[in-house]
């Protein structure tokens, strides 16, 4: 059966959601991660520590992973800074 959504390998970025990370002085003067960002298809993309191999075994009941899914880690700061980007929130 397949799954009702899948991501879109054919999408592009369209623009950032809430702050950078030099901006909310979560990474060095380098634009390394985290990030998040929309994309043209109105998905949404995010940068962040691949932790997949350090929580998998913690998730709550009635959570998994796909084997083509990672579970990424981003600052609480980064998601409460894009707050006004995120429509219906």
């Amino acid at each position: 059966m397949p799954r009702p959504w899948e991501a879109d390998p054919g999408t592009t970025f369209l623009r950032r959601i809430g702050k950078s990370p030099q901006e909310l002085g979560v990474t060095s003067d380098t634009p390394d991660c985290p990030d998040m960002w929309e994309l043209s298809n109105g998905d949404i993309a995010v940068i962040g520590r691949d932790l997949t191999s350090s929580l998998a075994d913690r998730l709550p009941p009635g959570v998994s992973l796909g084997p083509d899914e990672r579970l990424v880690v981003i600052p609480r700061s980064m998601l409460v800074a894009a707050k006004p980007d995120i429509p219906g929130v």
